[in-house]
């Protein structure tokens, strides 16, 4: 082992500055390239190998937005991969790729020899055959390790499992990586009241009937409950409504309000939040879904809803209302639940005007009839991983294709995956400039663990998830800072049993609590 390893982790800066002067005393260059997630005993064989092959032995790891693996792979954050191989005393250079491939580094530094795994040998990865080509045109050579001992680092990862210190440790420095504390988010936080946002979509009533159970019934083999009590929440736009609120900013809803008793609840609780709400009245009554609990467990769902998509009429009064609102609204937010506020030809009629008004525009989907392929040039969808697959009716790719699948189509800035219990994945594109080359190019992504311990009930979640990202996004945030946040409000719901409206100050204290917001001074890279 190296003592002193730190030092031999550079930037770019770093890098070239040293192949100059590694080039300038007459001394060959060897490069490896991967991303080294678990370092085993196939990679040490592999880099002492290669080191007899030249003076200079630099290491080049993929970083963690580029790797296309797994929805939460790479397993180990890039600073801890670095450190791994710099403490290798053999090693003489890392280097952190912020590319997919090692083809931009193997421009960059032209090393004399470029040693690969045994198994890239008879090869046909694109992406390899790229690099095979780029060091044969400067006149490299590309050298075979024996493959005499060899390993996975997926496979190893799969057997250990997950190490709950180590997730904690790679949270902790993804939000030093993305300048994520508390001051930072704070600062965003203290801008939410100066926002104003137009939410759209339908309103929804989430009913919990709780029930003990009695016994199997004697008619036949079925559960027999008895029926406890009942809890009722407004759900769907009304809800995110009511998140925005609760968080500060200045929130108009446009929905479609029934005539029935729930209608006149759900405008009630509105109102108190202080949200101004504009009607399409076109429904008889709300949807409600009643779901049946015993304790915390849910038995099953009943949906009790009429798909009422807008008249011609009401559709143009919605484009009216929407443009007059755009106006003035820094964000306006989709929440399609697929029970007719939200329709194609609506939405294709009004959005492209919306586009050129409001700053941020997000969208998200619930239920069979909502399609994400209708939210075109939006800067945020938030989808399920179920949604997405379905939607796109593709199954077998992994989740960074099948996000790169649905970006491409909507042609949407950002895209948030989420996973459930096992977290979110945030994707970005690697230029916002629809002109540029990277615009359709790979993805970027980064993988937050769930962060609530357990999971009460995850209602809700996607909805607050949505609200915490949007507002932040309007106040300046970065996406991945945004990201962040949105999955603590995610978290902060799924604590609590039904939907629950999150305020400023309960979020506040959560984000105190957190001790990867807890940064140490960070190590400098080498220059």
């Amino acid at each position: 082992m190296d003592d002193d390893y730190q030092s031999k982790i550079v930037d770019g800066h770093g890098l070239a500055d040293a192949v100059a002067q590694v080039r300038a005393d007459g001394r060959s260059i060897v490069l490896c390239h991967g991303c080294f997630d678990i370092v085993h005993p196939g990679h040490i064989r592999y880099l002492e190998f290669a080191r007899k092959h030249g003076d200079l032995l630099i290491v080049s790891i993929t970083s963690d937005a580029a790797i296309d693996k797994e929805s939460d792979r790479p397993y180990i954050p890039e600073e801890l991969r670095a450190e791994n191989l710099a403490a290798l005393s053999f090693v003489d250079l890392v280097y952190v790729d912020p590319n997919h491939t090692a083809e931009q580094v193997l421009q960059l530094i032209k090393p004399d020899v470029y040693v690969k795994g045994h198994e890239y040998q008879l090869s046909k990865d694109p992406r390899f055959l790229a690099e095979q080509t780029t060091v044969e045109q400067y006149g490299g050579k590309v050298i075979f390790s024996s493959g005499d001992l060899v390993f996975s680092s997926t496979e190893l990862i799969r057997r250990i499992g997950r190490d709950v210190d180590l997730e904690a440790q790679r949270l902790q420095y993804v939000t030093r990586r993305h300048h994520i504390s508390l001051d930072t988010l704070e600062s965003i936080i203290a801008r939410f009241r100066q926002r104003r946002v137009v939410v759209v979509g339908d309103l929804v009533i989430d009913r919990y009937v709780f029930c003990d159970t009695i016994d199997i019934a004697r008619e036949s083999p079925m559960m027999s409950l008895k029926q406890l009590e009942e809890h009722t929440y407004l759900g769907g736009a009304g809800i995110v409504a009511r998140h925005l609120a609760r968080l500060g900013a200045t929130v108009q809803l446009v929905t479609s309000l029934g005539k029935d008793s729930l209608s006149r609840d759900a405008e009630t609780q509105l109102k108190a939040d202080h949200i101004e709400i504009h009607s399409l009245l076109n429904r008889g009554a709300l949807p409600i879904k009643r779901r049946y609990l015993v304790e915390d467990t849910k038995l099953f769902k009943i949906e009790q809803a009429e798909r009422r998509p807008l008249d011609t009429r009401a559709a143009k009064r919605a484009r009216k209302i929407l443009l007059e609102l755009g106006e003035q609204a820094d964000a306006l937010v989709f929440c399609d639940f697929g029970y007719g506020v939200i329709t194609e030809a609506s939405l294709s009629m009004v959005l492209p005007e919306l586009r050129r008004q409001v700053e941020i525009i997000t969208a998200d989907v619930s239920g069979t009839h909502g399609d994400l392929l209708r939210f075109e040039d939006v800067d945020l969808i938030c989808p399920t991983e179920r949604e997405i697959r379905s939607t796109l009716h593709n199954f077998e790719e992994g989740l960074s294709a099948v996000a790169w699948q649905l970006m491409d189509a909507t042609r949407a800035k950002h895209l948030i995956v989420t996973l459930g219990r096992r977290g979110l994945v945030a994707f970005d594109r690697q230029s916002q400039d629809p002109a540029s080359p990277d615009w359709a190019g790979r993805l970027r992504s980064e993988y937050f663990q769930a962060l609530n311990g357990r999971a009460v009930d995850v209602l809700g979640c996607g909805d607050a998830l949505l609200a915490g990202c949007t507002l932040a996004l309007t106040c300046g945030a970065g996406f991945i800072q945004a990201a962040y946040l949105g999955n603590v409000m995610a978290a902060i719901e799924a604590s609590d049993l039904g939907n629950i409206p999150i305020d400023v100050e309960r979020l506040r204290r959560w984000l105190t609590a957190q001790p990867e917001l807890i940064h140490l001074p960070e190590r400098q890279p080498v220059c």
